[in-house]
């Protein structure tokens, strides 16, 4: 006998909450996920204020997945109301930098230095294997370089 789904992720939001979210949507410049976050939250609310919509009814209205409004629904019931607001900071998402302060200040005196025999100025490429071959870093791109060069001298007037 095939029953009807019961609903693992069940919001209910208190009064405050509900104000918290529809002031979020209805003032300032907020990023879109967090807007999204709380559009759907409202809309999923079971308690007296909320709608209960059903998640197809809030993926059609919101042209969200229905992946998202679980993602949103899980993350409201195990971490809180707060997290689901916060944009989580992963620390191993973003890459360790290469050049540090001193390994940068190096490769700003290098680049200032007299170019290698038969070439009128460095280029990115010959940076590359020099920082290497100085040990200034174990390792890094002309990409990289030419960024780190990039933010120190596009200050320059």
């Amino acid at each position: 006998m095939l029953g009807k789904a019961v609903k693992r992720y069940v919001v209910r939001l208190s009064a405050e909450e509900r104000d918290t979210l529809e002031a979020l949507i209805r003032t300032g410049k907020r990023p879109a996920a967090q807007v999204l976050k709380a559009r759907i939250l409202l809309k999923a609310d079971v308690s007296r204020a909320g709608e209960g919509w059903r998640d197809r009814q809030i993926a059609t209205a919101l042209d969200a997945s229905p992946s998202t409004i679980l993602r949103t629904r899980q993350q409201l019931v195990e971490e809180g109301f707060e997290a689901v607001l916060l944009r989580k900071h992963s620390p191993n998402s973003a890459r360790r930098r290469i050049f540090d302060g001193a390994s940068e200040a190096k490769l700003i005196a290098l680049t200032c230095s007299e170019p290698p025999k038969g070439r009128a100025k460095w280029t990115l490429r010959l940076l590359e294997d020099k920082v290497v071959e100085l040990n200034i870093v174990a390792h890094a791109s002309d990409n990289t370089i030419g960024r780190t060069l990039k933010k120190t001298f596009s200050s320059r007037t």
